[in-house]
């Protein structure tokens, strides 16, 4: 991995137990990373400026694919090779990166780390949407993603520079649909992922966790076609 140069980007909202631990193991592993704190409200600004992270500090909350893109533009003008978004409640493993790039070297342009590529999806309300979405993805482009929610993904520098000038997606799902439609060689590799330790996930809402899925189902079905 030497001769690439790899940027961690990590969204930040209101992550303040839990930021420490995983940039401090990003540290330890040697890699670049970039913190963007999405107009938090708890205490994830001191946290950064006391560790003297990497950071940026957003002055409105933009949500997952405006954080994102910005990190994508900054890996772009700062001339990285690739990039890797892990969610900055330390539920994605800094240890699984390696699997991901070797998996990015074999040629592929986007790679997403599963939780259940060899592992059964659970059914549960959660998982029963993402396999609507897996099917979705399948309907649209031909092709099977196991686990198209998952935040955890890797992308060299062709995807940098197309999501950092027009990333007209909602999230994940909708991003990887558009990918596939556009012939980028998209990839998965088996990860494991922990629960958060500390904070409530955007999703533990049954309310917010429809209103996502309502919002990726139109964008897979029509804003992509368009697109």
């Amino acid at each position: 991995m030497n001769k690439f140069k790899l940027l961690v980007i990590i969204p930040a909202y209101n992550e303040e137990l839990n930021l420490e631990k995983l940039v401090g193991e990003l540290i330890e592993r040697g890699y670049d990373y970039l913190v963007i704190n999405d107009c938090s409200t708890d205490g994830t600004v001191e946290l950064l400026v006391r560790n003297s992270f990497n950071y940026l500090n957003l002055p409105i909350n933009m949500g997952i694919a405006g954080v994102t893109q910005i990190g994508f533009m900054y890996a772009k003008n700062n001339n990285y090779d690739a990039a890797i978004v892990i969610d900055g409640d330390g539920q994605h493993l800094p240890e699984y990166i390696t699997v991901l790039f070797d998996k990015m070297i074999e040629g592929y342009d986007y790679i997403i780390g599963s939780r259940f590529l060899d592992k059964e999806k659970p059914w549960n309300f959660r998982m029963l949407g993402s396999r609507l979405i897996s099917w979705l993805i399948k309907f649209t482009t031909g092709t099977r993603i196991s686990d198209p929610t998952s935040g955890m993904r890797m992308m060299g520098k062709r995807v940098i520079a197309d999501f950092s000038e027009n990333l007209n997606f909602i999230a994940e799902p909708d991003a990887v649909a558009y990918l596939l439609k556009a012939e980028y060689k998209v990839g998965e590799v088996q990860v494991e992922m922990k629960d958060r330790e500390f904070g409530v996930s955007y999703f533990a809402s049954p309310l917010k966790s429809i209103k996502f899925m309502y919002k990726v189902l139109i964008s897979i079905l029509f804003v992509q076609k368009v697109r």
